[in-house]
């Protein structure tokens, strides 16, 4: 029992580290659409990255990465700066 026990914790928090990262990054720069598309089209081109929601509305960009994988700060602040963006913040959820 204290084998299963423990085989299934060990699992459990392999798990958890396989999870994929949603990150919120606030902008500020122009907001037209096709600012929109073309951050679209940059993110969806990382290797880390599954999705990007963008709602310029409210200055806000959304990348989900792929399972077990991660994207950093700086290379985000990069990439929206080339754009055009300033990176207001940027916030990590599991």
């Amino acid at each position: 029992m204290r084998y299963a026990l423990s085989v299934l914790v060990i699992v459990l928090g392999l798990c958890g580290g396989a999870a994929a990262d949603t990150v919120h990054a606030t902008v500020r720069g122009s907001a037209c659409v096709l600012c929109e598309v073309g951050i679209e089209k940059t993110f969806r081109a990382q290797p880390e990255v599954s999705t990007v929601d963008i709602d310029l509305d409210n200055n806000l960009v959304t990348i989900h990465t792929k399972r077990g994988r991660t994207i950093d700060d700086a290379k985000i602040r990069k990439l929206l700066s080339d754009a055009g963006y300033t990176v207001v913040r940027i916030a990590r959820e599991k």
